[in-house]
């Protein structure tokens, strides 16, 4: 496969390869606006950060415009505020919370999971999706990875991550070695490093994959068979993913909270995702970002 494909794919698909993705309490970021809702509302526009990881968060630039899971539902909640327009602002997945707590953008919209150490940062909104993982290969690999223990397991093995994503977790916690962990910059980075034979396998979410395979019908890479998944305390692990927040944004958050709570599953919701691969399989059912960020009794596996 040569350059030429990867960078007409990368253009058509990412557009541009570019850095990539709370709870009340805390006291609010010095660079948080005093009452960041009222002056998105009277601006009539708010900034969104973003990184380019179909299907959560692109730049599709054959329309020349941002979209993916997040920042469509991001446009109709934000619509229902009283706040018509949305500017996008391209980060590194490994940037997107410092920068939100530096105030270039108000809003993540990357998908990116509740997790308890970035509650500690940010402040997340209720989650608007959960998904597994899966393994991504070329189809003449001969290696039997079908999980992160299966790469433990095998020290010649080296399995893909996108820099700051939790498939880096995942990986140690099964006993990955550093040495066997692959760090890319993005997921055509990661998708090429498998080409390439610089990864046997592609670790990150199945709506992931699932996106890269169609958009590279012929390339010869598809998703691992019989994956299996991470487990915590024996439970098979499930990742769910939301709007992130500066934890001084507290109406800003709750408004977007309650417009979300009338949005997700109902029709209108699932026919505006269901392009980016999102089906009722993935709706997050009553779990909170409260309860991800450990704040409730009830303890939910640590997601990605």
């Amino acid at each position: 496969m040569t350059r030429f494909f990867l960078a007409t794919w990368t253009a058509v698909w990412l557009a541009a390869v570019a850095p990539r993705a709370g709870a009340a309490g805390a006291a609010p970021d010095a660079a948080a606006p005093a009452d960041g809702l009222q002056r998105a509302i009277q601006a009539g526009k708010i900034r969104i950060g973003y990184a380019n990881e179909a299907p959560f968060a692109f730049m599709d630039s054959r329309a020349g415009r941002l979209t993916g899971e997040a920042p469509e539902i991001a446009r109709v909640v934000l619509g229902r505020l009283g706040i018509p327009e949305v500017e996008g602002v391209l980060t590194e997945f490994g940037a997107l919370i410092p920068g939100l707590q530096a105030g270039r953008f108000d809003i993540i919209a990357a998908g990116m999971y509740v997790l308890p150490d970035r509650c500690r940062q940010i402040a997340f909104s209720n989650p608007t999706y959960g998904v597994g993982d899966g393994f991504l290969q070329r189809t003449d690999n001969a290696r039997q990875l079908h999980g992160y223990a299966d790469v433990a397991a095998d020290p010649s093995a080296r399995v893909g991550v996108v820099v700051g994503a939790v498939q880096n977790d995942y990986a140690a916690r099964a006993g990955v070695p550093p040495s066997q962990v692959v760090v890319f910059p993005d997921v055509v980075s990661a998708v090429e490093g498998v080409v390439a034979g610089r990864a046997d396998v592609y670790a990150a979410t199945a709506l992931t994959l699932n996106y890269v395979l169609t958009k590279v019908p012929d390339w010869q890479i598809d998703k691992v068979a019989k994956f299996v998944q991470p487990t915590e305390n024996g439970v098979p692990v499930r990742g769910y993913g939301a709007f992130g927040f500066r934890q001084g944004d507290v109406a800003l958050r709750e408004a977007f909270d309650r417009e979300l709570a009338h949005f997700i599953g109902t029709p209108e919701h699932l026919r505006l995702v269901q392009p980016f691969g999102f089906t009722e399989r993935e709706l997050p059912g009553a779990v909170t970002a409260a309860r991800l960020c450990g704040q409730e009794a009830a303890a939910v596996p640590e997601p990605s």
